[in-house]
């Protein structure tokens, strides 16, 4: 069995004297691990660091096994994340969220999402594209947020909350009799990511997303929300 592709380098684990387990995530493979023999040399060590990006060749006699990985720097983006609090905090936030999917399963869109995201990772793009990236990650679990056109009515306009209970927006009129106990939805949430974003929107889509995050996918698999999130959020406040 044998593959190459680029991944972005998620975390490692030491393996014997020398070798390391690596833990990539690559477009048409998922999240996949395998062995790198003299990983922890100091040639190699600048490499894999997280948040960087690798060429990587997998090779195993079969597929279910573990396998070994020859990788060769492809962007390297470490100075940049050890310089930026921010920067660090969120390579650690995006790995914990892509540690979400299931081993080997492939997410191409959530991959190309990372890839952006990684690139603004120390800007201040970050903290919007984080919310978009959620919203993604929800989505691709089965349990995407539905925030087209209102729940009750099925207009598409004036959308300000989301039902906690469906995931759906409801527009202004419908929903105000129960506005306290709705979620307020962000207006750019429903734009395309890269947008300039006041703080306070960031701030209320990061609310939402944690929310059905919680509820959904960390509770379940008896999961605190990583330390990561919250020390990534506290450097934007």
């Amino acid at each position: 069995m044998e593959w190459s592709e680029r991944g972005l380098i998620l975390g490692l684990k030491k393996h014997g004297e020398t070798s390391v387990i690596l833990e990539l995530m690559t477009r048409a493979h998922g999240r996949h691990l395998g062995v790198v023999r003299g990983g922890r040399s100091r040639t190699m060590q600048p490499v894999l660091q997280p948040g960087n990006e690798v060429e990587a060749v997998w090779r195993a006699r079969l597929e279910e096994h573990l396998g070994l990985y020859t990788v060769e720097a492809a962007a390297l983006r470490t100075d940049l994340l050890l310089s930026s609090a921010q920067g660090l905090h969120g390579v650690n936030w995006l790995g914990a969220l892509l540690r979400l999917l299931p081993e080997r399963d492939p997410h191409p869109r959530l991959y190309d999402r990372a890839q952006v995201l990684l690139d603004h990772l120390a800007t201040p793009r970050a903290p919007a594209l984080f919310v978009h990236f959620e919203l993604a990650l929800l989505a691709e679990l089965g349990f995407g947020l539905d925030l087209d056109q209102c729940a009750a009515t099925g207009a598409r306009e004036d959308l300000v909350y989301v039902s906690p209970k469906s995931g759906r927006a409801v527009s202004r009129e419908a929903g105000a009799p129960w506005a306290e106990k709705l979620l307020p939805l962000p207006a750019f949430l429903r734009e395309a990511p890269g947008a300039e974003v006041a703080p306070d929107e960031v701030r209320a889509g990061l609310r939402l997303t944690a929310f059905f995050l919680v509820r959904d996918v960390f509770a379940p698999r008896g999961l605190p929300a990583p330390d990561s999130r919250a020390a990534f959020i506290a450097r934007f406040d």
